[in-house]
């Protein structure tokens, strides 16, 4: 239902609001007629979830049905800065006085990320094309049923067909997606939904509170990739909208963000005091600096630049004073500026892409700024340290999982740190990430212990009855990373019962929990049994290719797709799952759920993978967390 809302405004407001209306009235009166066909639109559409923003012009998005491009729907005031649009004309209650330039001059060129590629047979180049086809049928098949079922929605719900809007309203999926039609050559598609996205108003929002976070990742991200990849200047004049509307989240007194917003308080109260939570998950506060860097980089406006950087310099000054120096805790205080006192330490879920964007960033900036640089070594150093174990598992192959670390602390000594061996599928970006670097900074053993991670969710997607791995798990550790790891099948039964709380040595009831969690040789526990279409496994594949160049990723990775495939689709489109450790033989059953991040990370990285290497060149261009590539500066 829609809710309405007191209006307290200062009388500055009241100023802007008259001025604004003044100008709107005249344009107005010279365009009856097209409005009068918006309100059509509009009301045909409505669904009568969205809470308005103060001034806001509702304007209707084209339906997929109607035609649109490039040539036909645009025209100058596409590509020209709205001056009216409502982020623009807020008043800033905390300005910043001194704004920190972006680095410029001539730097030295980046050392190559991507493999020397050889030649393929003519039979290798048949095979991948036929796979890279089959995963783009699977994409058309999903941009169809949104198309037909959830235009300009959020989501479409792939088995009821239904329409959700979790992300703002703001059309996630459409956003998500603009990057992966392009890269797939669908440019007819590509038109139409930026033709579409045009129409987005960022002065609604059908959320009471969004996060920053996500808002930044699929949205700015999405719109500057789709700019860098097309260059059409539509896109960069939406990106500049999220811009500077997720700008005014950093509006506090120490310009620390608030990363879970009300927008509506912002844009209408001024009696609304921002202050960044004491309680801000640490992934959410320090990734911005790849999507704010690249806004600013192409706009030439150092605010977002300067905006990110006062986190990344905050983090900075305390990476050293935390409890497990070179890491930050997964919570951190906004309001206070303490980003070094909790005891949680992990690559994994709440914390993951501050770490990923370390080496992003650096790359993103064509390493004009060596902060990241050492940032990113320091962070590695303690990780390999403390977070990566070898599982103890049937076959004895060397793998590694990341894990997270509590620092346990008793009084008068020293606090010690203690691994919960706890594997999780999105923590998989992390074979990725270390390619990465271990490229961009020559550190060869990085790229060894990247190899072992992937290697290690390959493993886990392999070992699993559906060959999808669950979101959660936990296995035994052998005793170092190093050296060999005999498999003890007693070893395996007793940490199951001790994880189940019953302890003992009764291998019979060992069996009765086996059975029962239905759990393959090597898990104590599955905790979580979903897959919910994530990315990341496929992405460090993607990744580890393109920067190894080892043939079996592939065979790997299409067997990844097939797994997937096979279980998740649905009359519609693809379907989350509720548990993947099903053996009797039936489907599995179920959520209906595609999260965007199918069509704009998971189907782009198999995509991409099955194409040629040349295709978004990870030596041209890097990806954001939510799988967007940016252009990197030229040297």
């Amino acid at each position: 239902m829609t809710m309405s809302f007191s209006r307290r405004m200062t009388q500055e407001r009241r100023a802007t609001i008259t001025r604004l209306f003044n100008r709107r009235t005249t344009r107005l009166c010279l365009l009856i007629l097209p409005i009068i066909t918006v309100l059509r639109l509009v009301f045909s559409n409505f669904d009568g979830a969205s809470f308005l923003l103060p001034y806001n012009r509702q304007i209707s998005p084209l339906s997929p049905n109607e035609s649109g491009t490039s040539s036909d729907t645009s025209s100058n005031t596409d590509y020209a800065d709205d001056p009216d649009f409502l982020w623009r004309n807020i008043p800033i209650r905390y300005p910043v006085h001194s704004f920190s330039p972006l680095p410029s001059g001539k730097a030295p060129p980046l050392p190559k990320i991507q493999a020397a590629f050889r030649k393929e047979s003519s039979d290798e180049k048949q095979t991948r094309l036929r796979r890279r086809d089959a995963v783009k049928k699977t994409f058309v098949r999903c941009w169809e049923s949104y198309k037909t079922h959830a235009w300009m929605s959020d989501e479409v719900a792939p088995i009821s067909g239904g329409a959700r809007n979790p992300f703002g309203g703001w059309a996630a999926t459409l956003v998500d997606s603009l990057d992966t039609l392009w890269i797939m050559g669908m440019r007819q598609d590509f038109e139409l939904a930026v033709a579409a996205a045009t129409n987005i108003s960022f002065e609604t929002t059908k959320s009471d509170e969004i996060n920053v976070f996500e808002t930044n990742i699929r949205y700015l991200g999405g719109f500057l990739s789709a700019y860098d990849l097309s260059s059409d200047k539509r896109l960069l004049r939406k990106a500049k909208e999220v811009g500077d509307m997720l700008y005014a989240a950093f509006d506090t007194p120490n310009r620390m963000p608030m990363t879970r917003w009300r927008l509506r308080g912002a844009a209408e109260d001024e009696d609304v005091k921002q202050v960044s939570h004491e309680n801000t998950l640490l992934a959410e506060m320090g990734s911005f600096t790849m999507e704010f860097t690249r806004l600013s980089i192409v706009t030439g406006d150092p605010k977002w630049f300067d905006a990110a950087q006062r986190i990344t310099d905050v983090l900075r000054e305390q990476q050293d004073s935390t409890a497990m120096p070179g890491m930050w805790p997964l919570v951190v205080n906004g309001k206070t500026k303490a980003f070094n006192q909790h005891n949680a330490f992990t690559l994994g879920a709440m914390a993951d892409s501050t770490y990923e964007y370390l080496p992003k960033t650096y790359a993103l900036l064509g390493g004009r700024l060596p902060v990241y640089k050492t940032m990113y070594q320091k962070a590695m150093a303690a990780a390999t340290e403390h977070n990566f174990y070898r599982p103890m598992i049937p076959d004895e192959q060397d793998i590694l999982i990341s894990a997270m670390v509590n620092m346990r602390k008793t009084e008068g000594e020293a606090a010690r740190p203690e691994l919960d061996p706890q594997g999780q599928h999105l923590v998989c970006f992390v074979g990725g990430m270390l390619a990465i670097g271990a490229k961009l900074f020559d550190i060869p053993e990085h790229l060894e212990k990247a190899q072992k991670l992937v290697d290690g969710c390959i493993w886990t997607y392999q070992a699993l009855p559906l060959g999808i791995m669950p979101e959660t798990f936990h296995m035994i550790p052998c005793p170092s990373t190093k050296g060999t790891c005999s498999w003890n099948e007693t070893l395996w039964k007793q940490e199951i019962l001790r994880k189940q709380g019953t302890g003992g040595q009764d291998e019979s009831k060992a069996d009765v929990l086996i059975s029962q969690k239905r759990l393959p040789k090597g898990f104590t526990d599955i905790g979580d049994t979903r897959y919910i279409l994530r990315p990341e496994a496929i992405e460090s594949v993607f990744v580890l290719y393109r920067t190894t160049g080892q043939k079996y990723l592939l065979e790997d990775a299409w067997a990844m797709f097939e797994a997937i495939e096979t279980n998740t689709r649905t009359d519609l489109a693809s379907a989350a799952l509720v548990d993947i450790t099903v053996t009797d033989g039936s489907p599995p059953r179920k959520s209906d759920s595609m999260e965007s991040f199918w069509m704009g990370e998971t189907l782009k990285y198999f995509y991409l993978i099955f194409s040629e290497p040349d295709l978004v060149s990870l030596d041209q261009y890097v990806f954001n967390t939510e799988a967007h590539p940016l252009k990197i500066m030229a040297p």
